[in-house]
């Protein structure tokens, strides 16, 4: 299976039990407490779909305890049962050990973790005083039980089921909590993931975009030899991102930018993709949207106060300061506003070598449409006319604003 098309398989086939590796949640938690130190003193953690047996966010959070000064952290795993990619039972040592443990109850049942105190009296708050026990349900988080644990906390913090990310999604944002999430970067044009991101309601965190390394499933093939500590398989999966609505320095830092002349001029990567795609350096304007194709991020002009058309990867980079987001061709409210109206179905699509590819530019739906041809993809053909879409474009425009150095 190739690396690109892990996260689609997983969502095909609801295989949901990739592992977040300790370093990567280091790494992105790192970035709020440098912007915040305080940003989970006295807060209320619950970390849903993790298990400390196998997984590392309670393992990280229990071993930061102290120094972030948490008030209590709490972990729900899920039922081995109710999995749909269950692979081989592994009795968790939490239970092995204890008195607890039901043999009725250790398949079908979810499992509460609590850590709010020094029970063994080591002095210390740590993943040895972490308190368990079996939860009334399989620990799904769209149980009552589970959401009263939503509602209690401050924060959530995990890796959600790729197959339930946008549900997931949703159950947080009900619940009006602040949280940091892992999902791919499909999920930023979703009709009913980018309105908030519109709206500043949610942003990106640190990690945004980047190939990450889990531990996963058997029945994945990948291209990594290396186990874990816990002897479990590693693969890499593309284009993944942290969500969150919990501010860090990056979401505040500006774009250094370039006028449209300069860039013309000066920009190599810009230089380059229009030289591939048009044959010249220009900024080209869309066939049916009333903005401009600016290709690449480092490309966004510093003088042109109109709407823009930009890669994805620009949320990476998304300060609100700086810019406003008025759209997207992928989510609802751009319906009727920037898209105008203009239809491709009686332009006919040609293969590069000229012979016809059996489609018409019906396909295009709400693609960002220029009237070019690259010489390498299909085009499409009306009275002499040659236009080709482009990826998917978020639609914004550059507020003006010089960073205040003060």
């Amino acid at each position: 299976m190739a690396d690109n098309d892990r996260m689609v398989k997983a969502k095909k086939s609801k295989k949901n039990e990739f592992y977040t590796r300790y370093e990567d949640i280091e790494k992105e938690m790192n970035a709020y407490v440098e912007y915040n130190p305080d940003v989970f003193r006295d807060k209320i953690i619950l970390l849903p779909c993790d298990d400390p047996e196998w997984s590392n966010f309670t393992k990280y959070f229990a071993a930061n305890f102290k120094r972030f000064g948490l008030k209590k952290l709490i972990s729900t795993s899920y039922a081995f049962d109710s999995k749909v990619d269950k692979g081989s039972y592994q009795l968790s040592l939490f239970e092995s050990e204890s008195p607890k443990f039901d043999i009725k109850k250790t398949k079908s049942h979810g499992k509460i973790f609590i850590l709010d105190d020094d029970i063994n009296g080591s002095g210390k708050i740590d993943i040895d005083d972490l308190k368990w026990d079996y939860l009334e349900g399989d620990g799904d988080f769209r149980s009552d039980e589970v959401r009263k644990l939503r509602d209690e906390c401050d924060i959530v913090i995990t890796n959600p089921p790729f197959s339930l990310f946008l549900e997931f999604f949703e159950w947080i944002m009900e619940a009006k909590k602040q949280f940091i999430i892992i999902g791919d970067m499909n999920a930023v044009s979703d009709l009913h993931v980018f309105p908030h991101i519109m709206s500043n309601e949610i942003w990106m965190g640190e990690a945004f975009n980047v190939t990450m390394t889990f531990a996963m499933d058997e029945s994945y093939e990948t291209s990594i030899k290396e186990r874990d500590k816990l002897g479990r398989k590693l693969g890499k999966v593309p284009a993944i991102c942290w969500y969150t609505n919990i501010e860090l320095r990056k979401r505040h830092e500006y774009i250094n930018l370039m006028t449209m002349a300069d860039n013309i001029k000066y920009n190599k990567a810009f230089i380059k993709k229009c030289i591939e795609k048009y044959g010249k350096v220009e900024y080209k304007k869309y066939d049916n949207y009333d903005a401009i194709e600016v290709p690449v991020v480092s490309a966004i002009p510093s003088d042109y106060k109109e709407i823009m058309g930009v890669p994805m990867s620009f949320l990476g980079n998304y300060n609100p300061e700086q810019f406003t987001i008025v759209g997207t061709v992928s989510a609802s409210q751009n319906e009727g506003s920037l898209n105008s109206g203009k239809k491709y179905n009686k332009y006919i699509g040609y293969k590069q070598d000229g012979t016809p590819n059996g489609r018409t530019g019906s396909t295009f739906g709400k693609c960002p449409v220029i009237i070019m041809d690259d010489g390498k993809h299909p085009y499409y053909e009306k009275d002499g006319i040659r236009v080709q879409a482009t990826y998917p474009r978020i639609f914004i425009i550059n507020k003006g604003e010089e960073k205040n150095e003060s």
